[in-house]
């Protein structure tokens, strides 16, 4: 779980929403670099929270992040 209000929480949120979110939307969520964002979703969600966090190319040739439920 994630404390309301709190980084980790809007991430999830935007994560969790259809479709997902960009890199560049969780930049603006969190004001983290990309390494951050990436390193955050791969060490604390993949690896310490064990969420299947998904990474797929949009049409548009960005990079979209999901949960998978």
């Amino acid at each position: 779980g994630a404390r309301e209000g709190s980084k980790k929480a809007a991430i999830l949120a935007l994560l969790q929403r259809k479709g997902g979110a960009t890199l560049q939307e969780l930049m603006s969520a969190t004001d983290w670099q990309a390494h951050s964002v990436r390193g955050f979703l791969s060490g604390t969600l993949r690896k310490k929270m064990g969420l299947p966090v998904e990474s797929a190319k949009r049409e548009d040739g960005k990079r979209v992040y999901s949960i998978i439920s």
